[in-house]
């Protein structure tokens, strides 16, 4: 279990990590704690993570066949308004590119995505006003959600009022499984996926923004420009999300120009095409100590 004053702070506003990538949306749609870690609470997180932090070797030796289990079970809920597309009822030809894009961009990683199943809901209510820490998300993933600590499962919605509206996604992180495991996933906007609709947003790189939270990685803008940032080494501080494609962005001036093409900041799609060595590093150690996945 996670040090208590860390419990205690998630309690009220629960593990989750909310992305808007957009300028306009980002100034309204902030939630402060809600929406992304306190200083405090990555302590505390990362305190309970360096104690309890599982090595492959340690892992290894407990685990004689694990070292083969890098593949991810995903699982898609699809959640609609009605039978369309632009309902909401997203085709199975978007999910396997999404799955694709999946797999090409965590290539390095040791991690493989595959369609373990694909369910579909149409749910007017839920489709547009899931959002985090709403009692109709609750609802929905205690009724939709399918697998272990090792199943990621994705559910598409519209994001068009309440808590979530205007997001493209958010996600919870791989320490909170165990206390709330049916909680354990990724909400992402429908229009998102490969071929959406979501102008700059549709090469399915919000699944893999939110994928790269459920593995264990804060965004690069996390912490700003003071203390440990996001805990990786390799990525270059910066004080605040990158939108659009601001080639050359330095906000940070003493660690090198902004990782503005890293998935995890707030770029567009067409930006993004990296993961760090030390995020990969950071992810597979995260993988082990929470999700008992040795790569």
């Amino acid at each position: 279990m996670l040090p208590s004053v860390f419990v205690l702070l998630v309690a009220c506003v629960r593990p989750i990590v909310i992305t808007v990538k957009n300028s306009s949306s980002y100034s309204t749609q902030y939630r402060g704690c809600a929406t992304h870690p306190t200083a405090e609470q990555v302590s505390a997180y990362e305190a309970h993570f360096a104690e309890h932090k599982v090595e492959k070797s340690a892992f290894l030796k407990s685990n004689l066949t694990a070292a083969a289990s890098a593949t991810i079970p995903v699982y898609f809920h699809v959640v609609s308004m009605d039978s369309t597309i632009s309902g909401g009822n997203v085709p199975d030809s978007q999910i396997a590119s999404q799955i694709s894009v999946l797999n090409q961009d965590y290539s390095g990683s040791g991690l493989t995505f595959t369609l373990a199943g694909t369910t579909r809901t149409v749910n007017s209510q839920w489709f547009n006003q899931v959002g985090p820490s709403s009692s109709l998300q609750t609802t929905m993933k205690t009724q939709l959600r399918q697998g272990g600590s090792n199943a990621l499962n994705v559910y598409t919605v519209g994001f068009v009022s309440g808590s979530g509206a205007g997001l493209l996604g958010y996600s919870t992180f791989p320490s909170s499984y165990s206390s709330a495991p049916t909680d354990d996933g990724v909400v992402m906007l429908f229009s998102s996926v490969p071929g959406g609709t979501t102008a700059n947003y549709n090469l399915g790189r919000t699944l893999t923004h939110e994928a790269g939270h459920w593995v264990g990685l804060y965004h690069t803008f996390q912490g700003g420009c003071t203390g440990s940032g996001d805990s990786v080494s390799d990525t270059p501080a910066e004080a605040s999300p990158a939108y659009g494609c601001p080639t050359g962005r330095d906000t940070c001036s003493t660690t090198g120009v902004d990782p503005i093409h890293n998935y995890m900041d707030y770029t567009y799609d067409s930006c993004m095409n990296q993961f760090t060595a030390g995020q990969v590093t950071r992810l597979q150690s995260q993988m082990r100590t929470y999700r008992g996945i040795s790569i």
